[in-house]
């Protein structure tokens, strides 16, 4: 499974292209946010990326999900959104 990791700097648009194109080659993709920033780029991104893939002709959905990771030998509570064919 390839994790797209999105910050609070990323560009929703150039992280819909990278979800497009992982979900193109592998028939789905993960990306994780940390952060009310991150969540909110993550979230945008996601439904442009639904956008394009619709234009292609597929159609997918967004599973959201909250996941723990260690981040520098700390626990964190992330967002988590799975994109895969309905």
């Amino acid at each position: 499974m390839h994790v797209l990791k999105v910050s609070s700097r990323s560009r929703s648009t150039a992280v819909a292209g990278a979800i497009a194109g992982v979900v193109r080659d592998h028939g789905r993709a993960e990306v994780q946010a940390i952060g009310a920033g991150a969540v909110n780029q993550a979230a945008k991104a996601v439904a442009i990326a639904i956008s394009y893939l619709q234009t292609d002709g597929l159609d997918v959905v967004c599973i959201p999900a909250f996941i723990d990771v260690t981040i520098a030998d700390q626990e964190r509570t992330a967002i988590k959104f799975v994109i895969e064919p309905r």
